[in-house]
């Protein structure tokens, strides 16, 4: 890492006490050198990562880093902390801080700084030396790896016993290592966490140091967030045994079934490497192996051990309608723009292929809304295909996508998608459950599977449950195109509340699923195009309400915040809920029922306004395409103002509330000093 840190970079006397203050002063330090050119967009893209996932490691360590436009070079600075700063670490307060900047796209280096970084930090030579050397000079050398730290010295009275004690378990570790025929025992191991930078890299050192001292032969990939490069599938074959230390899924986990297999979190390949290799050999002993098969499917790959059927549910319907989405999006903005241009009876045009004129702007409006219907006759199968492949990989998309096809024919809709993804993963997972003979294994992906599965779920769907769904699915539609008045209104008001409560979560993703659901089709209701104005204008609210508070009302809220409160302005106004996340992480109480309740009075001005919208995203970038335009905005403005409002009162109550005054004046104190504001009266 030569160049990238020097001693001008280094402070050995860090006096910060919070992670902002230490950000900001390593930062300076980088303006300084001219490796920053704006101090305040830069510290904004830390505090934008920051709020992503904390960054302190255990043993007292934190690495704030980010990518960034305003820095002209990668940069490393580094400071050491007498009292300690919270950067989130399990264990308590980070004394070593190491501020990483990159310029914006540079990824390989911005990795290159991290994983170099992070695996230095698994060595107790090099932090020891770092908290005790005495010259920054000095440290900037140790980071860049131009001195070698000084190996720690036992006291003299008990080396002889740790020389003996080493020697022992050396000669242990050696004769444990080596299996019967001579040759060490082998192990392949992948690491991954969900950046894929700093537990990746310190959990492949950690176990790559705990494997040279057993005496056995440990090699790693990791996979990180840059890609990974895959081992050789020859060192697979030999290996003995496989170690997954990962919080993500493991990519082509396949390659290694049919192996004794440890599988923990990364966090415990930092930790306790020598126990898990222990546990694997163990393993290897008894001749416990993986089952030679996918290794459970895409949910199953990314969730908890443990978790209930009503999670896995969640997820299964969640992969498909994250699939779903970007088909909405791009079919409803096409079909929209179609209307803008040629008006409401654009519709009934004929086909392009039979007419089209390169002058004339029906012929473009024609042509952008039958691209958009195809888009749309995707929506179910897609649905229905990505949910199965939630439920059991690969394999069940082929019956997916045929039932939600079924679906589509049978005028079973949305509702017949889901439960024709649900039956198609169903019936595919229980055929792969079933005893096969070796001789069938290698056509059962590409024929036995396909053809048995899409069978039964075309069978399933015409004859048995295809028709009942159909007639739910006209309820429903009936019930919506019936919905006027305080119906109406009331219905605006409760998908205002759902969109607002998690702000991006399940239950703000079931009403938008609810509300796209209603237009994904050519000729949508009234009714289905006033609920997805009202679902679109709510989820605008919490975003927008937060960058107007921390703008009229700024001493309520940190420097941070303020800073994530200018995101929030282009987030809000492009339909992206989670940019009030930050806000609510810190002040849940107060945040996100104010939230709720300008979402919902935003859902029902809108539904009572009658606005009606085609397109499934855009914010304020599609009014033109919104009818009703200006009272819809009137809507979005009365929510916005009342969430601003109320989150200012109770700041401003629990900033005042006589029982915590001597509290609050402290931490105003504090905050004022770190932020270089003032302290209100």
């Amino acid at each position: 890492m030569s160049e990238m840190i020097t001693a001008d970079l280094v402070d050995l006397d860090l006096s910060a006490d919070t992670k902002e203050a230490a950000a900001r002063a390593l930062a300076e330090r980088m303006v300084a050198q001219g490796r920053v050119t704006d101090l305040e967009g830069f510290l904004a893209d830390v505090a934008a990562r920051e709020a992503q996932m904390p960054t302190g490691l255990d043993g007292g360590i934190g690495i704030p880093h980010c990518r960034s436009e305003h820095v002209t070079e990668p940069t490393l600075a580094f400071g050491r902390s007498a009292r300690g700063i919270d950067f989130g670490a399990a264990d308590g307060p980070a004394d070593l801080i190491f501020l990483i900047a990159a310029p914006a796209g540079a990824d390989d280096a911005h990795l290159t700084i991290l994983s170099s970084l992070a695996r230095q930090l698994m060595n107790t030579e090099f932090t020891t030396a770092l908290r005790s050397v005495k010259d920054a000079a000095a440290a900037a050398a140790l980071i860049r790896g131009d001195e070698a730290p000084a190996a720690a010295e036992a006291p003299a009275a008990e080396a002889p016993v740790a020389a003996e004690g080493a020697a022992t378990a050396a000669s242990s570790s050696e004769a444990a290592g080596e299996e019967e025929d001579g040759r060490p025992f082998r192990i392949v191991a992948v690491t991954s966490c969900p950046t894929g930078i700093a537990h990746t890299y310190m959990a492949a050192e950690s176990l790559e140091n705990a494997g040279r001292e057993a005496g056995v032969e440990l090699v790693v990939e990791t996979q990180g967030s840059a890609g990974f490069t895959r081992l050789d599938p020859a060192v697979i074959t030999a290996a003995d045994a496989v170690i997954f230390a990962h919080d993500v899924p493991v990519r082509e986990k396949d390659r290694f079934a049919g192996k004794p297999t440890v599988d923990v979190g990364v966090k415990a390949g930092i930790n306790r490497p020598a126990e898990l290799i222990a546990e694997v050999r163990a393993k290897a002993e008894r001749g416990e192996v993986t089952a030679p098969a996918s290794g459970g499917t895409p949910v199953e790959r990314a969730g908890e051990s443990g978790e209930g059927y009503g999670t896995k549910l969640r997820k299964w319907l969640m992969s498909g309608v994250s699939y779903m989405v970007p088909f909405v999006a791009a079919g409803g903005l096409l079909i929209a723009l179609g209307f803008a241009i040629g008006g409401y009876k654009i519709n009934k045009a004929p086909s392009v292929m039979d007419h089209f004129v390169w002058t004339q702007g029906d012929s473009w409006a024609a042509l952008l809304f039958q691209i958009g219907a195809v888009s749309f006759g995707f929506l179910v199968p897609v649905l229905a295909g990505y949910i199965a492949y939630g439920m059991a990989d690969r394999p069940g998309l082929v019956p997916g996508f045929v039932g939600g096809s079924i679906a589509l024919t049978i005028n079973a809709g949305f509702l017949g998608g889901l439960v024709a993804g649900l039956i198609a993963g169903g019936v595919v997972m229980g055929i792969q459950k079933a005893k096969i003979p070796p001789a069938l294994r290698g056509i059962m992906p590409v024929v036995v599977i396909p053809l048995i599965s899409s069978a039964i779920v075309g069978f399933l769907m015409f004859v048995v449950i295809g028709k009942p769904i159909a007639s739910a699915q006209k309820g429903l539609t009936d019930w919506l195109n019936g919905l006027s008045g305080t119906n109406a209104i009331l219905l605006g008001a409760l998908l205002g509340v759902m969109m607002c409560f998690d702000l991006g979560g399940p239950v703000n993703k079931v009403a938008y699923t609810f509300a796209t659901a209603g237009i994904a089709v050519s000729n949508p209701s009234d009714s289905a195009m006033k609920i997805m104005a009202a679902v679109m204008a709510a989820g605008m609210v919490p975003p927008l309400a937060m960058a107007l508070a921390t703008t009229v009302r700024g001493k309520l809220f940190t420097q941070t915040e303020r800073e994530n409160g200018k995101a929030a302005w282009v987030l809000g106004a492009s339909f992206i809920s989670e940019g009030a996340i930050p806000f609510a992480a810190a002040d849940p109480l107060r945040v996100i029922p104010s939230s709720m309740v300008g979402g919902a009075i935003t859902g029902a001005l809108s539904m009572g306004f009658g606005a009606t919208l085609r397109a499934p995203h855009g914010g304020i970038f599609v009014v033109p395409l919104i009818g009703n335009p200006f009272l819809y905005l009137l809507a979005l403005v009365a929510g916005v103002c009342v969430t601003t409002a109320l989150v200012v009162i109770l700041k401003g109550m629990r900033k005042q509330s006589p029982e915590g005054s001597a509290k609050e004046a402290a931490g105003a104190s504090v905050s004022a000093r770190d932020s270089k504001q003032p302290v209100a009266a």
